[in-house]
């Protein structure tokens, strides 16, 4: 693969890297700079990729890996105040309470069915990016699910 196809494929990506950075990363600063990093690292090390058809899967990798470096780094800065995050805002076309429900899962939780039910990926493609079995994959997916759906309820009793 040329650098200039490299380059439009990832240019392509650039909603999905946005969706799965927020799924990890409060701040949209550090979503930028994990998405900008793993950019980086993925032309850097193109020459890496063994099969066109996974880099996707491959780029996705590597911005889980950054983001996760991200949080590593952030357990040693020490802010003289510290505010609450806010969470990410939804799209346009997002229900705010299924957001609010998704966004209350853990992230072993949250990370799976974003790249299942969002991105599109099958179970399969998201144990291979998360690189755990694929029968783990299935049960985060059901506890999510029904975390989310206990979520949806309790909201819907309160209002």
């Amino acid at each position: 693969m040329t650098k200039e196809e490299f380059e439009a494929r990832i240019i392509a990506m650039q909603d999905t890297l946005y969706r799965v950075s927020a799924t990890l990363l409060r701040q949209p600063c550090d979503r930028e700079d994990a998405i900008q990093e793993c950019i980086y690292r993925a032309l850097k090390k193109r020459e890496t990729l063994r099969d066109d058809r996974y880099m996707q899967s491959w780029v996705i990798r590597i911005l889980i890996n950054e983001c996760h470096s991200i949080h590593r780094r952030a357990k040693w800065e020490r802010p003289s105040e510290r505010l609450p995050e806010p969470p990410p805002m939804p799209g346009p076309d997002a229900d705010p309470a299924v957001f609010r429900a998704l966004f209350s899962l853990d992230e072993k939780m949250r990370l799976p069915m974003v790249l299942h039910y969002v991105e599109g990926y099958p179970v399969e493609e998201v144990a291979k990016i998360m690189r755990i079995p694929t029968g783990t994959v299935k049960s985060r997916l059901a506890r999510a699910r029904e975390k989310v759906r206990n979520e949806m309820e309790k909201e819907a009793a309160e209002q």
